[in-house]
């Protein structure tokens, strides 16, 4: 019943042993894994790994950290390749798309208007093609809000959500659910940890964000120091146990329930997984 709901499985990261990282996430446990494209050169290695992988399941979209390199020619490719996948069960969202006021790279004035439009730009398809999000929200929250305000019937996932509770609240009542993934294991993540504790539980999806946002297990040698770490999407077991923990309840019920929360909010994976959330 594990749902890792935003994996970049299709990542240079994996190319030399993508079958084994899938057979160990299988033996953890995971039943269902979303890969988001990120611009559109991946558009179909997405689509294709998604249709040799059972459970695997896959996303279109333009990343904030692309829009640097990425034209409009894109965007109407992404509205054709949408739209030849109209039928395609597999493709369960727009993604991964957003904001992202933090990287210095794409945080020029210019940039920032250009992030926006492309993020409109693809709300917009969001709509016209009936699909749910995946937002990428750093530092961001609020004006990503403003834009959703205006759509208000879309819907998705809050990818690696770390903002307030009010602003939590703010995603909720549009229909998102927050993606709670690596960052959570750390004790020090403070702000992270209350949120995932207090939020109301049918509002959480799990998610590794593989190869990125390592947990805590992974991310630290053995002094303790950080050390550099490749995630993998079986990690989203361990991810389990301490959203669990931290709610005080069985790692199994908290499971099922926040594989039902994905169903729900990316309605076509419940097509592939079945509503039991077996591939």
């Amino acid at each position: 019943m594990l749902i890792d709901t935003h994996c970049h499985l299709d990542a240079p990261e994996f190319d030399a042993d993508r079958a084994a990282v899938i057979e160990r996430a299988r033996r953890a446990g995971v039943r269902g894994i979303v890969v988001p494209a990120v611009m559109r050169a991946n558009f179909t290695v997405v689509r294709d790994l998604a249709h040799a992988t059972p459970g695997v399941c896959y996303a279109l979209g333009i990343h904030p950290l692309y829009v640097d390199r990425a034209s409009e020619d894109d965007l109407d490719a992404l509205d054709a390749a949408l739209a030849a996948a109209r039928d395609d069960p597999k493709l369960v969202a727009i993604g991964e798309i957003g904001l992202d006021f933090f990287v210095a790279a794409v945080n020029t004035p210019e940039l920032r208007v250009r992030q926006e439009q492309f993020y409109t730009r693809q709300l917009d398809l969001a709509q016209r093609h009936g699909l749910p999000v995946l937002l990428h929200v750093r530092r961001s929250q609020d004006t990503l809000l403003k834009h959703l305000r205006r759509r208000p019937q879309i819907g998705g996932i809050a990818h690696a959500f770390n903002g307030s509770f009010q602003q939590a609240g703010q995603f909720l009542g549009l229909g998102f659910a927050l993606g709670l993934g690596g960052a959570m294991t750390f004790e020090r993540a403070l702000q992270i940890r209350r949120l995932a504790a207090r939020s109301p539980i049918e509002s959480l999806v799990l998610e590794t964000d593989a190869p990125d946002i390592p947990p805590a297990w992974l991310g630290r040698g053995p002094d303790g120091r950080p050390q550099p770490a490749r995630n993998e999407p079986a990690e989203v077991a361990g991810i389990a146990r301490v959203l669990a923990e931290l709610r005080g309840l069985d790692a199994e019920a908290l499971t099922a329930q926040c594989a039902a929360n994905a169903r729900r909010v990316l309605p076509r994976l419940a097509m592939v997984l079945g509503e039991a959330g077996t591939a």
